[in-house]
């Protein structure tokens, strides 16, 4: 009966660290799963915004055909935005599309009649939705990698969840900040 004793502890324990490791990598899966979801919200608001800008710049292209340079930039930019497959990528395309959104809301400010315009008010009007979106979009995601990695590096965890497959995220963060600082806007 002395053995028991020693027995049911060592049981006890093995229990206790099952349930852990358990309850642990659920919350990591449960962690991971959001932070998939919100990366999935980016994605799709960056293109509701990508799909967007050819109408802008159709409408823009109507009184300022002369500005090709300005039309390519964001073209390009476009392009890129809708390439990205990171947060990181996505960081770096996101500036690139900012700066080219500015010049062509500067070409737009030249011409009255284009500020006028009700289709250029209506797809500008759609674009600070998207933008105000994927700003919300990009809030939620970061915070769920927040999370998601502190689960990860916090002790114990950071003995075994790297073992079952957890790796840490990147944030989505924008390479160039003061791209993003003011957000593309036209006076009237």
């Amino acid at each position: 009966m002395e053995w028991l004793i020693p027995v049911v502890i060592i049981v006890a324990v093995l229990v206790v660290i099952g349930i852990y490791l358990w309850a642990t990598y659920n919350s990591l899966v449960q962690l991971k799963i959001r932070v998939d979801e919100a990366w999935s919200g980016i994605t799709v608001q960056l293109k509701r915004r990508a799909d967007l800008i050819p109408n802008l710049i159709e409408t823009v292209k109507g009184y300022a055909s002369h500005e090709k340079a300005v039309f390519e930039n964001v073209t390009r930019a476009r392009a890129e935005t809708l390439s990205a497959g990171s947060p990181g990528e996505a960081g770096i395309a996101e500036g690139h599309l900012q700066q080219a959104l500015k010049s062509l809301f500067a070409v737009a400010e030249a011409y009255p009649q284009l500020q006028a315009s009700q289709n250029f008010l209506q797809v500008q009007h759609a674009l600070v939705d998207t933008e105000d979106k994927v700003q919300a979009a990009r809030r939620f995601y970061n915070g769920g990698v927040r999370e998601l990695n502190t689960k990860i590096r916090v002790f114990p965890n950071n003995l075994f969840a790297r073992g079952l497959g957890f790796t840490e995220r990147e944030f989505f963060e924008v390479a160039d900040s003061a791209a993003i600082a003011e957000p593309p806007r036209v006076q009237f």
